[in-house]
Formats: C-alpha cells, sequence, structure tokens
C-alpha cells in the first residue's frame, strides 16, 4: 500500500527499506540485493556527494545502464537534495558536450565503460567537480575531475537516512526528452510531481509488496524510471534485463523468476510476438499478473494478437503519457479492453484531460481537438527554455500536442500529432492511419510512414516497414494497401527492412527512418 508519509521520491526506497530490509529489491544478472542493502548504498553514495559541495540547487549527471549502481545512485542524489539527470547511454561526445554545458553539472556518476567518452569531453567542462566511477581505469582518467571509486564509496561508510530538510516542491530530476524532432528538452520534475504520478500508478495496477517488475525500458527514460519508483514505492521487486535483444532470454527470466509484471513500448510487444518464445510459453507464465504498455500508439493488430496469446489471467493495460506528466495521464481498464481497444481509456486518479478547440473552448463529444491535462503530476516547465514552456503549459494545463476526442462514455481516443499530419493532393493525411493498414495485413512486424517532397502533391507516402517472413515482398503489402486505401491515402513506396531504427527508449527513430528512404520528412 502506498504510504501517504512517502512525499519526497527517496522516501520510496526507505521506506521499503524500513519495513522490508531482507527482501530483495533488485535482480540483476547473478546480483540479488536487499532492500537494506540499497539504502545503504545510496545513503553513503549521498554523503560523498554532500561532502564535495553538492546539495540544493546542484545537479548530477548519471550515465549507467540499468543496474544496482545505478538504483543506488538516483536515490543517494536525491537524498542529499540536488537535481538527479540520467543521460542516455548511447551519447556521442559532441552531444554529451552540449547537454552538460546546458546542464551544468558540479558532479558526474558513471562507470568505465563511458570512460573514454567523459575524458573527451570533461576537460573543456570546468564546472564538474567530482567523478564518482565504476572500476575506473586511473591511467585514462588523468585529465578527468577528481576520481572517486563507486565500489569504496558505496560499500564504506555511515548507512543511516540523511533526513536533510527538502521541499516536495523543489526540482528532482532533469529528464531530457528524445529529441527526435529536433533539440532535446529538459523535462523539469519536482518530488511532488513524481510522487501524486507514482501514487496513482500504483493504485490502479493494485501493485503490492508481492509484485515483481521485469524491467526492459531503459531506467534515463520516464517510462524505465516510472517502473522502479512505483515498485519501490511498494516494497516489490525490479528484475532488470538489459539483454532483450534476446528475447527468449527474457521469457525465460519471466518464467524463472515468477515476474509479475511485463512493461514495454509498441515495438517491445511486437518483438514478443513475433521474434520470441512467448506464445509457445504461455502455459508456463502462471505468476504474469499483467503487462502494461505505452510510448506511444500500438496497432489494433498487436493489440489483439497480444490479448490471444498472453494467458488468459494476465490482464492487459494500454496506457497514455508523456515525459511532461511524470510519466502517466490515462489507462485503460482491462475490463474495457475488448469494446474500447482503440482508446488510451480515462485519466488516472488525479488528472483531468480536456479535448479543446483552436480557441481554447473545450469540444464537444466525438469532435477532435488538441488533448490537455493537467493534475499535480505536470512539469514544472522545460529547463532553461520559458519560450518552449509558454507554448505548451497555459491557464488550460499541459498542451500534449495530440489531437483526440472523448466519447460520450467519458474515453478518450488520441488520433495523431499535430505536427505529423502530412499535405498530400490537398489532403491531410494522419500517417498512423496507414501505419496501422500496414500492420492489419498481417505481413509486417513494424512500420513508419513518411513524407517525401513532391513539386505536385506536396508530399508522396513512402513506408518502411519490418516483414514477418522472410518471403514477404514489397508489392505484397503494397496490394494489401491499394485494395484498402484511396489512392492519395496508398504509399508510393515501401522500403523493406529487417528492423527500424530505434531510439534507446524502444522508440522509433524518425529521422533515421527518414534517412533510410532519403529526402523524406518525420
Amino acid at each position: 500500500m502506498f504510504s501517504p508519509s512517502m512525499t519526497l521520491i527517496h522516501h520510496f526506497l526507505e521506506e521499503s527499506a524500513n519495513k522490508y530490509p531482507d527482501k530483495i529489491a533488485v535482480i540483476h544478472e547473478e546480483a540479488r540485493v536487499t532492500y537494506a542493502q540499497v539504502n545503504a548504498m545510496a545513503n553513503r553514495i549521498a554523503r560523498a556527494l554532500v561532502r564535495s559541495g553538492i546539495g540544493a540547487d546542484t545537479r548530477v549527471v548519471v550515465i549507467l545502464h540499468n543496474s544496482v549502481e545505478y538504483v543506488a545512485s538516483y536515490y543517494g542524489v536525491l537524498k542529499t537534495g540536488a537535481t538527479f539527470v540520467s543521460l542516455s547511454t548511447d551519447l556521442r561526445p559532441d552531444g554529451l558536450a552540449a547537454l552538460l554545458k546546458d546542464i551544468e553539472p558540479i558532479a558526474i556518476i558513471s562507470s568505465v565503460r563511458f570512460e573514454n567518452l567523459l575524458s573527451k569531453v570533461l576537460p573543456s567542462s570546468s564546472g564538474v567537480k567530482t567523478v564518482i566511477m565504476s572500476q575506473p581505469r586511473m591511467k585514462s582518467t588523468a585529465t578527468l575531475a577528481p576520481v572517486l571509486k563507486f565500489e569504496e564509496i558505496s560499500q564504506e561508510g555511515d548507512t543511516s537516512n540523511l533526513g536533510l530538510p527538502i521541499s516536495p516542491s523543489s526540482l528532482a530530476c532533469l529528464i531530457y526528452t528524445s529529441g527526435s524532432t529536433g533539440a532535446p528538452k529538459g523535462v523539469m520534475l519536482s518530488h511532488r510531481n513524481i510522487v501524486h504520478n507514482t501514487e496513482s500508478i500504483c493504485s490502479y495496477l493494485k501493485l503490492t509488496s508481492d509484485d515483481r517488475q521485469m524491467v526492459v525500458l531503459p531506467f534515463f527514460y520516464v517510462m524505465g524510471k516510472s517502473l522502479l519508483n512505483t515498485h519501490f514505492a511498494v516494497g516489490g521487486s525490479i528484475v532488470i534485463n538489459n539483454r532483450f535483444a534476446y528475447t527468449g532470454d527474457v521469457i525465460r527470466q519471466i518464467i524463472e523468476e515468477r515476474v509479475t509484471g511485463m512493461s514495454g513500448v509498441p515495438s517491445t510487444y511486437a518483438y514478443l510476438l513475433h521474434r520470441s518464445p512467448l506464445a509457445a510459453s504461455r502455459d508456463k507464465l502462471v505468476s504474469l499478473r499483467y503487462c502494461t504498455q505505452a510510448g506511444g500508439h500500438m496497432s489494433r493488430q498487436i493489440k489483439q494478437e497480444l490479448r490471444r496469446v498472453l494467458p488468459a489471467h494476465t490482464l492487459l493495460y494500454i496506457m497514455y503519457g508523456a515525459t511532461e506528466a511524470s510519466a502517466r495521464l490515462s489507462y485503460l481498464d482491462p475490463a474495457d479492453f475488448d469494446r474500447k481497444m482503440d482508446s488510451i481509456g480515462k485519466p488516472i486518479p488525479g488528472v483531468t484531460l480536456r479535448v479543446l478547440g483552436e480557441d481554447g473552448r473545450e469540444m464537444p463529444v466525438g469532435q477532435v481537438g488538441e488533448l490537455t491535462a493537467s493534475g499535480p503530476n505536470i512539469m514544472l516547465g522545460y529547463w532553461k527554455n520559458p519560450e518552449a514552456t509558454a507554448r505548451v503549459l497555459d491557464h488550460n494545463g499541459y498542451h500534449t500536442g495530440d489531437l483526440a476526442y472523448v466519447d460520450d462514455e467519458g474515453f478518450f481516443f488520441v488520433v495523431g500529432r499535430k505536427d505529423n499530419l502530412l499535405k498530400v493532393s490537398g489532403h491531410r493525411i494522419n500517417p498512423q492511419e496507414i501505419e496501422d493498414v500496414l500492420m492489419e495485413s498481417g505481413l509486417i512486424l513494424e512500420a513508419a510512414v513518411l513524407g517525401r517532397p513532391d513539386p505536385l502533391k506536396g508530399n508522396a507516402l513512402a513506408a518502411l516497414a519490418v516483414p514477418i517472413r522472410e518471403d514477404c515482398r514489397p508489392k505484397d503489402v503494397l496490394d494489401y494497401c491499394t485494395a484498402r486505401l484511396p489512392k492519395y491515402k496508398t504509399p508510393e513506396s515501401i522500403t523493406l527492412v529487417p528492423a527500424l531504427p530505434k531510439m534507446m527508449t524502444g522508440k522509433v527513430d524518425l529521422a533515421k527512418c527518414a534517412e533510410i528512404i532519403g529526402g523524406c520528412k518525420e
């Protein structure tokens, strides 16, 4: 049960360590670490950071893969009152340098895997006073700021909670958006934002200390971070698997570790359905209580197939959210799945959703407008970017940029992005509609539809798709589309590829898709 005394994010860990000290909190490869051990590590890390001058109004950057070290660092940084900034593990030197200039961190926590990357960037980042690194090679870190060994500071010293006075309204996490359609923006989330959202998610998923969550999404992604917070808030356990490319290994571990919850983005489930032994393992998934999906639109084809393949006792939650909302805005109750499958459901507890027209007035039932959200989970704004903040936050709340409508029962339906419509021969085309038809063919694992500039039509539609079978031909897919779509909605070209390019979050990288097709725009 979610405790009302948890007003700061690190209270999730501290209260569970108090209630369940010897319970396994994190399972990662051979490591099985208890709540007491994680909390002890976090407290030692916090004290080392405080000694280095870390506290309120400072920022700590963390570049780590999902691991026990990440979990302890996350809660350790928050215990100091500083802002936790987790960056993608896929960054290149120029991208990292730009972000560090924007963030101005005082400390960085990382591992030897990123030592070379940091050595190329840090000499020009004079503000970094301390680097905490797991298993550093001292020779290659000679040019860095003073380096502390993670293994030493996390295993030695006082293990008691710091108990520093921290306001729930203070900035807790800075999460950078993927930047697939421009420069990434730093989403500012307070302790209050994340605590409220965590409480709502725990409530509608009915999470308890008996739950075990399979984590294949990175913790630097807001959905991954939510999986960590929700399960630590109730005293559950997380099972980290960083080997999703080996989907059979994920299924095996779900069975062996008696996992109760699986979460993913659309591509996660597409690959589990068609590139894993999920269907063959159906009778062995006796502990799998629920699956949740967020991170973008998932086609009806995948939803139906997933519901058919999963055990009858496994609940399927379709969810909707945004980084700017601390993770979650709505969910579709599994009881409504069959009759409202295309819906994102209803608002989570504490959130209000409305569909607004261009004049700011609420749209009637069934009419499309922009989806806006309000609630205690909505971000403080974008880091150092008041102009971008003003574009999405106003007296109506957070403007999601998604086009949607609400039906007469209060269920919301997202129909596409405001900035993603393509003009073809005078028609406004929603790429999502065409992608759904491609998926309905039963020939395609995943697809992306883009527009190639055309002097006569405005845009010519082009599709990038991953075939389920090796003998699939572009003509087979095109024939299916031609029989079901008007000419102006039918792609002029279909390019088949082994896999769509992805960001580290598992979302499709539209910019790279456009590069593959050539001359296309996102």
